[in-house]
């Protein structure tokens, strides 16, 4: 994907629920190999519910349009189009991101897809969809120590912030001498960068990019963080490999038809109806 086209804000993340009426759209034939009946129990009561923490753009956030607080990102749109090949509904149930895995794992939740590394720890509880997104790891700073900070070796004996549970949480855990501090939400972590409460925050790439140019007082070191678990995929209850079948088909094909890139452009057009931090 190209990063250039990640031109968008973050917003806050809010406890709710939202669903969005996909039903008669048409619909897909669970694998005759499932594992289990996830699939016609989710056709029969009507709807697909997934869990996720819209506070990461450009995966999922929230905007203010037509007097409405609705919830956008590239995570949306895929869950859209898997809701759409099952022919029910889809229900968005908010929730922050370290209570996702455990939520999927309980059945509480069909899916959850946050921006989610299927790290080896997460498979030990959930299955997961094939990668359907790659990111590098960025590191969001203050402008004022772009010179001082250029890489994850120089935040040695700084304070640095991540998301709890993710993927980055473990990389700043890692760093020598640092002072981690994890929050729930991404928005806070940038307000405290913003106000000198940390010294860097590690995030996505994209995720920074996007934080750095609507932040005019903030920027991107210069390095980024690769890791060999790198990706996103959707993480579905162990056992249910028919549902995992289906997203990975619908995954296959928006990777095909290019749908991926024009789902995150979209996204772009909604900036102007971004909701402001309260």
């Amino acid at each position: 994907m190209k990063k250039n086209i990640f031109k968008k804000i973050l917003s806050v993340a809010m406890i709710g629920g939202l669903t969005l009426s996909l039903a008669g759209c048409g619909a897909k034939t669970a694998k005759e190999n499932g594992s289990s009946d996830k699939v016609a129990k989710i056709k029969e009561s009507g709807k697909l519910v997934v869990g996720l923490s819209a506070d990461y753009a450009p995966y999922e956030f929230h905007i203010m349009k037509d007097g409405k607080d609705q919830i956008v990102g590239l995570d949306i749109d895929i869950a859209k189009e898997v809701a759409k090949n099952l022919g029910v509904d889809l229900e968005i149930k908010e929730m922050e991101f370290g209570a996702i895995i455990q939520s999927v794992k309980n059945g509480m939740i069909d899916m959850g897809i946050s921006g989610i590394t299927p790290d080896e720890k997460r498979k030990e509880a959930v299955d997961f969809s094939d990668i359907y997104y790659e990111a590098e790891q960025g590191i969001l700073i203050n402008k004022d120590n772009k010179e001082s900070i250029k890489g994850i070796g120089d935040l040695k004996g700084k304070k640095v912030g991540a998301q709890m549970g993710s993927i980055q949480a473990e990389i700043a855990k890692g760093i020598e001498g640092a002072d981690v501090k994890l929050l729930d939400n991404v928005n806070t972590l940038i307000l405290e960068l913003k106000t000198g409460k940390l010294d860097a925050v590690i995030t996505e790439l994209p995720v920074a990019k996007i934080a750095s140019e609507v932040n005019s007082e903030l920027a991107v070191a210069d390095e980024v963080i690769k890791n060999s678990e790198g990706g996103s995929a959707i993480a579905i209850q162990k056992g249910n490999k028919d549902l995992v079948d289906e997203v990975n088909s619908t995954i296959k094909e928006l990777k095909e038809n290019g749908k991926i890139d024009q789902f995150t452009n979209d996204a772009i057009e909604l900036v102007p109806y971004q909701k402001k931090e309260e």
